[in-house]
């Protein structure tokens, strides 16, 4: 692939408030497994290979098992594995990164509402957000894990 522009040397201020966004929801008392699930589902829908390499590793530094991670595209095929917050994290980053196809739908959106409250599903839908702007800049300047 090509090698494209360096985004952070031309708009530095970019990754500096995408950075300042993850801090603040971060900093919401989300745990963090949940936020780096949003991040790698949200990258395996995207194709960032950058970022799920990231992320991945990042999880597993947490604890996360590593065959949870393996199922999580096809988490539909292994709900046992995942907690009902864990399901409804998943169906909004999914109905998130798929917005233009029907938006969030009512079930997903009441169902999250019901069990994080308003405040929680603000940061959670702000996490999402934000990894789909992470994945954009990763994908559109072909960046690449390093092997």
């Amino acid at each position: 692939m090509k090698k494209r522009l360096n985004m952070h040397n031309i708009f530095p201020d970019l990754y500096k408030h995408l950075t300042q966004i993850d801090q603040q929801i971060k900093a919401a008392g989300i745990p963090p497994l949940y936020l780096e699930l949003i991040k790698i589902r949200t990258s395996q829908i995207n194709g960032c290979a950058y970022c799920l390499d990231k992320h991945i590793s990042d999880a597993i530094k947490l604890g996360e098992e590593p065959r949870k991670i393996y199922v999580l595209s096809a988490w539909h095929e292994a709900v046992n594995w995942f907690s009902a917050e864990e399901q409804a994290i998943i169906r909004l980053t999914e109905e998130i990164a798929h917005i233009g196809e029907h938006g969030i739908s009512d079930d997903v959106y009441d169902n999250a509402l019901q069990l994080f409250g308003e405040e929680k599903l603000a940061f959670l839908i702000s996490a999402a957000i934000s990894m789909n702007a992470w994945n954009r800049l990763g994908v559109g300047l072909n960046l690449h894990p390093v092997k």
